[in-house]
């Protein structure tokens, strides 16, 4: 055979599926592309990878880390509330591109509070009535204008979707202070609409149990967890697992209590827990929003509380306890329950952060990923003035809503990493990338260029190798069957 004709030969070899090596099996893969100026583009020209020289490499292992079992985000009532503003036919379409298997961003598990949080209207909890132990008053209506229709939605477009819940603040009236709050706001929010009203001689801290540590007070709240259950499950939806208490280290200007791991122990170990094993609920601990792996410790160490909990949550500063944890507790499930929120602006900053965190959760056993707001008003300001970032964001004057670039982020790993998939590590010069396989084989990466540099990464995987190309400041996808 001539020499040109050689050339000819491998030129062809190497164009199909994206530069599979000489002698190698072929690699076929799908490249989804998303910059500050365009979202999920889809690459189809593979010229710049064929012809371009290495820049980093990255080599995905045949180690197993965790399954994943879904990605999601939470129900809060501001979202419903932003989602209302829209004609009928955009929220729809909005729930479809977020719910339907599939089809968009795939989400499978989500979260929703237990009565109020910061994203609520305003206060509320399901029994106000002070010493109703028998919880003869409880009641969800409330829930029924917003939470419920809104993941009464979601199922329209995914029947199957998970949800679990944890409360931000039990009744005021099992507080020591008697208020749903348990920081004093700042004095520039005094007699605004902000103002929580709480005196500073009722203020909690961390390291007390704000919640009233008496038999009949914990019996009464896990019957509330319970009642919940069941008002839910009449309701068409089903709680698969709950957790005691949202970041349950931080006195907050909004809904919060302040407890200590040993008094949480108590009351998964005693109460909480054998309530919702007669209700076949799982029962996980957190939310830890604290670096000091040793609270999980507490609970998993204490005889009774271990025996119910079925995984552990981190969120905020809890993901530098996440090793740990996973270290000391191997077997144990973890999830990501809140992304951090953001500062309202919805930029490639924030999006940029987001993906910092999400590579720091999945490489250390993160099994559930939840980000926070689904959707808010422009500007995403709170009922106690807090501003964070959302997925979706509506513009309450002309009726009208964009995808934001975390929602992006999302799509990019949930729309293609499937439940079931398994973390693969990957080693190399290529840091900012993830790999997972999916239970029908396929190979899933996500990349992130963030020096702002034009690059072509050479990968190897499962004893062959490609390359793809990528454009400065851009988030990748790479979807290899």
């Amino acid at each position: 055979m001539e020499l040109k004709y050689k050339h000819i030969f491998v030129l062809i070899a190497l164009s199909l599926g994206g530069m599979s090596t000489w002698g190698q099996p072929k690699v076929t893969y799908r490249q989804i592309v998303t910059s500050p100026i365009d979202s999920w583009v889809e690459v189809t020209d593979r010229t710049k990878a064929m012809n371009g020289e290495t820049q980093e490499e990255a080599s995905v292992s045949n180690g197993k880390g965790q399954t994943i079992e879904g990605f999601g985000a939470c129900f809060n009532e501001l979202g419903w509330v932003s989602l209302g503003l829209l004609p009928s036919a955009d929220r729809e379409s909005i729930m479809k591109e977020l719910f339907l298997p599939n089809y968009g961003a795939n989400f499978t598990i989500c979260r929703m509070p237990i009565g109020a949080n910061d994203f609520s209207r305003d206060w509320y909890s399901y029994n106000e009535n002070d010493g109703d132990f028998k919880m003869k008053n409880f009641s969800i209506q409330n829930d029924t204008e917003t939470l419920i229709p809104f993941i009464k939605s979601a199922q329209l477009q995914n029947a199957d979707i998970k949800v679990w819940a944890s409360p931000w603040c039990p009744p005021s009236w099992m507080k020591y202070n008697k208020h749903y709050a348990s920081a004093v706001c700042d004095p520039s929010l005094k007699n605004t609409k902000f103002d929580n009203g709480l005196p500073a001689d009722r203020a909690g801290r961390e390291g007390m149990d704000m919640f009233i540590l008496k038999p009949e007070y914990l019996k009464a709240y896990a019957l509330y967890f319970s009642k919940f259950i069941k008002a839910y499950r009449k309701a068409g939806i089903d709680i698969f697992g709950v957790m005691p208490q949202n970041e349950f280290n931080s006195a907050q200007i909004f809904p919060s209590c302040c407890w200590t791991a040993q008094g949480l122990a108590s009351f998964v170990g005693d109460y909480l827990g054998p309530e919702m094993k007669k209700l076949n609920v799982d029962v996980m601990f957190g939310t830890m929003e604290r670096a000091n792996y040793l609270l999980v410790d507490t609970i998993l160490q204490d005889s009774n509380a271990k025996k119910y909990v079925k995984a552990v949550g981190f969120q905020w500063a809890g993901k530098d306890a996440v090793k740990e944890v996973r270290r000391h507790y191997p077997k144990m499930k973890l999830m990501q329950t809140e992304q951090e929120c953001g500062d309202g602006h919805n930029d490639w900053n924030g999006m940029l952060h987001s993906w910092d965190l999400l590579k720091h959760y999945m490489d250390n056993g993160i099994s559930i990923y939840n980000y926070w707001n689904v959707s808010l008003e422009e500007g995403g300001i709170s009922r106690w003035g807090w501003r964070q970032n959302s997925l979706v964001v509506v513009n309450p004057e002309s009726r009208m809503f964009r995808f934001t670039y975390e929602y992006y982020l999302m799509k990019h790993i949930s729309h293609f990493v499937l439940p079931g998939a398994v973390y693969r590590p990957v080693e190399g010069s290529a840091k900012e990338i993830l790999a997972f396989e999916n239970p029908d084989g396929s190979t899933v990466l996500l990349y992130m260029e963030k020096e702002g540099k034009d690059k072509t990464v050479t990968v190897k995987l499962k004893g062959t190798s490609f390359r793809f190309f990528t454009k400065a400041n851009c988030l990748n996808t790479i979807k290899v069957d």
